[in-house]
């Protein structure tokens, strides 16, 4: 990743979106890139929605079982209270935040904060999710990651729910989703 030199001395932040379907990796890539930013001795705070409880209702974990610390907060306006005095914020499920998670990302960044976010692109019925759209277009790097659909073996970018449920959000894992391509969604 290139970084660009900051000739007046200030410190710099920006914005990381790293997107894709479920069982694509992103959490897995987030999880990488916090333990990278610990072994470079950063200040580190990480959130999480309070809703996502699949695994732990505390730490962000992946699909393949790694995990990381966080704090779970009900609004993305908390993080702005919560991350005082850090280097680098990491927040995963981004798409389960309400509105004002945009104006977050973009705040911590003016304040010299590298914001690395993790979320899903699209919901099931592959229409862009919650605010994703809107941070992917404020990132100053984006990251798309793609899952192997289990019908054919191409990359897959949707979600494809494989229960009867039509809300929106729906907690879950192989139980609920599996990956798909675009060709093998019903």
């Amino acid at each position: 990743m290139f970084i660009e030199p900051n000739l007046k001395g200030e410190k710099r932040g920006w914005v990381e979106v790293i997107g894709g379907s479920m069982f694509s990796g992103k959490t897995e890539e987030l999880i990488r890139r916090l333990k990278r930013v610990r072994i470079a001795n950063l200040k580190l705070a990480i959130f999480k929605p309070e809703i996502d409880t699949r695994y732990n209702e505390k730490k962000i974990v992946s699909h393949d079982t790694n995990s990381i610390d966080s704090i779970p907060v009900k609004s993305s306006l908390e993080i702005l209270d919560l991350a005082k005095d850090v280097d680098v914020v990491g927040i995963d499920e981004a798409q389960f935040f309400d509105e004002h998670i945009v104006e977050v990302c973009e705040k911590l960044a003016l304040r010299g904060i590298r914001v690395i976010v993790a979320g899903l692109d699209m919901d099931y019925l592959g229409k862009p999710f919650g605010q994703m759209p809107n941070l992917f277009a404020i990132a100053d790097y984006i990251t798309k990651l793609h899952a192997i659909c289990v019908k054919c073996g191409h990359i897959a970018n949707v979600s494809y729910r494989i229960v009867k449920n039509e809300s929106q959000i729906l907690l879950g894992e192989k139980d609920a989703y599996e990956p798909r391509c675009r060709m093998c969604c019903d």
